[in-house]
């Protein structure tokens, strides 16, 4: 359903830090850089950060991204725990989603809940 999603960050440059680690955890990469945009994707950029216009508390979303098994969402946790994001949920089944969803739950650099599933049985 989705093409591409961009979100705005506070800082930059925190994102990047953040999003480069947590990405390649995934098996996605930086693909773009532009000083009004950064695209990450693995065939085509398709999650955009750009700076937001004006300091200032934004709203807070949430942004699930497909790891390809168990392992991916596991080395996404770690990754994000080494750059010091917050732990929301650590790398668990969760069986009120339906019996394979496997997810980790994070904070990003603007306070995101940001999600790496995997929905194959273990």
């Amino acid at each position: 359903m989705l093409d591409h999603l961009g979100i705005q960050v506070r800082d930059l440059d925190a994102s990047i830090t953040f999003y480069d680690a947590v990405l390649a955890a995934l098996g996605a990469r930086r693909m773009l850089q532009y000083p009004e945009a950064v695209g990450y994707g693995s065939d085509k950029p398709d999650f955009w950060l750009s700076p937001a216009p004006a300091e200032g508390a934004g709203q807070e979303s949430h942004i699930a991204f497909t790891a390809p098994d168990r392992t991916a969402v596991r080395a996404f946790h770690d990754a994000a725990v080494a750059a010091g994001a917050q732990v929301l949920h650590e790398p668990r089944v969760w069986p009120e989603y339906h019996a394979d969803y496997f997810g980790a739950f994070v904070r990003d650099p603007d306070g995101n809940n940001v999600e790496a599933v995997c929905h194959t049985p273990g």
